[in-house]
């Protein structure tokens, strides 16, 4: 019981810091050429923001695919101390189905921005945010990307406002013995 309180009472905490000092998102475009098909399939976290939720975490992945109801269902995962952690939610299309901006929920009632504000024609390179300046993700269908691309990225992340000294660039260390 004492856990549930603590959990609740920081996901309440956290919904009300999220609008509290970092700035919207809402000038920021999302994709307009977005296909939720194709947007399927594992991708690899490269780079986040901080996050209490992630914290620790290496390994890091997001396995999209399509539900019955044309939402998506997404399995979020990454190792912590040596142990596999999962959480699974769902995201649906907030406007068009061209544009890449989803409602994302892990927690019933609750649920958040999903913005794809970058996105590669060959759907292997993304960007997401939320809706402030403390969340974004650089996505890749590989757990490597290169160097110079990773510098462009950076770049047009930076000139858009994001602080990305404050980036934590993910461990990818895969092996048999860990996937």
């Amino acid at each position: 019981m004492k856990k549930a309180f603590l959990f609740l009472a920081g996901v309440f905490l956290l919904l009300f810091c999220s609008g509290c000092s970092n700035g919207t998102t809402a000038g920021i475009p999302a994709v307009e050429y977005f296909n939720a098909a194709s947007y399927t399939g594992i991708w690899y976290e490269i780079a986040r923001m901080p996050s209490w939720f992630e914290w620790g975490m290496y390994n890091v992945k997001a396995c999209y695919s399509l539900n019955p109801d044309g939402t998506l269902k997404v399995v979020n995962s990454g190792y912590r101390n040596g142990k596999l952690k999962t959480v699974t939610g769902k995201a649906w299309l907030a406007v068009r189905p061209d544009v890449g901006l989803l409602k994302v929920q892990f927690f019933f009632p609750f649920s958040g921005i999903y913005k794809i504000i970058y996105l590669d024609q060959g759907y292997t390179l993304a960007v997401v945010t939320g809706g402030d300046y403390a969340r974004l993700w650089i996505l890749s269908r590989t757990p490597e990307i290169r160097e110079e691309t990773l510098t462009k990225l950076l770049q047009w992340i930076s000139a858009l406002g994001y602080e990305t000294e404050n980036l934590i660039f993910t461990e990818q260390k895969w092996s048999k013995s860990v996937e």
